[in-house]
């Protein structure tokens, strides 16, 4: 059987690094969070949580990563030299489309957090979180330069369309998708799938314990005999 001339992997989780190089595979771990983020928060929070705002902030990741696609095949900037060892030569550089990603994602995050939405244990715990989204979001930039998918122009203008994108998405839901919320909540499909806004709600943590709380306290009144 003749084998294919050519074959091409799927570059989904396909990072490569030197052989050896300990720093390198920690960051082809590190290349991979937006995948994590992607397949593994933003899905479970579907499926368990159905939040609006987390709805709508995962929308505008897929919007931000079809801008920068648009922006990839228009521009054409080819990838460093290494690409050819990578096997990464068949796609643009320009901008990052990780770097984008992962900066969208804190801004969008920071912006939340500034808004008081999501689950927010106080002032100290909303900082602390803020900076882990911020400090990994700047190394998975540096990561993309230090594998050799990228060079350093091609992060950095992946990161600026990453906060362009992510505040102007942000004002975009918070300003004017916001006023629909209501409207999602009550139509037949928001009933049906079950979604719903708690961004009003201040702690939506310590409601949600409470009420879990208290929703058994009542069960198991109810449960015991006279």
């Amino acid at each position: 059987m003749d084998l294919p001339q050519q074959l091409k992997a799927v570059t989904l989780t396909h990072v490569r690094y030197r052989r050896g190089d300990q720093l390198g595979h920690f960051l082809a771990w590190i290349s991979l969070v937006p995948v994590f983020i992607s397949l593994g928060g933003f899905v479970s929070h579907f499926l368990f949580r159905r939040e609006l705002q987390g709805i709508f902030f995962g929308v505008g990741l897929v919007i931000s990563q079809f801008i920068n696609e648009f922006i990839k095949t228009t521009v054409e900037q080819a990838r460093p030299e290494t690409c050819a060892l990578l096997e990464a030569c068949d796609s643009h550089g320009w901008p990052s489309s990780h770097s984008q990603f992962m900066f969208f994602f804190a801004t969008y995050f920071s912006l939340m957090g500034c808004k008081g939405i999501g689950f927010w244990f106080g002032l100290r715990s909303r900082w602390i979180l803020n900076l882990l989204h911020w400090c990994l979001a700047v190394v998975t930039m540096y990561s993309r330069v230090y594998l050799g998918y990228h060079t350093v122009v091609q992060v950095f203008a992946g990161a600026a369309l990453g906060v362009v994108v992510g505040g102007s998405w942000f004002w975009v839901v918070n300003s004017v998708l916001y006023r629909y919320f209501e409207v999602i909540e009550e139509s037949k499909l928001g009933r049906m799938l079950c979604v719903k806004d708690t961004s009003h709600i201040p702690d939506v943590l310590k409601f949600e314990y409470d009420n879990a709380r208290a929703a058994r306290k009542n069960l198991e009144g109810t449960a015991k005999p006279d």
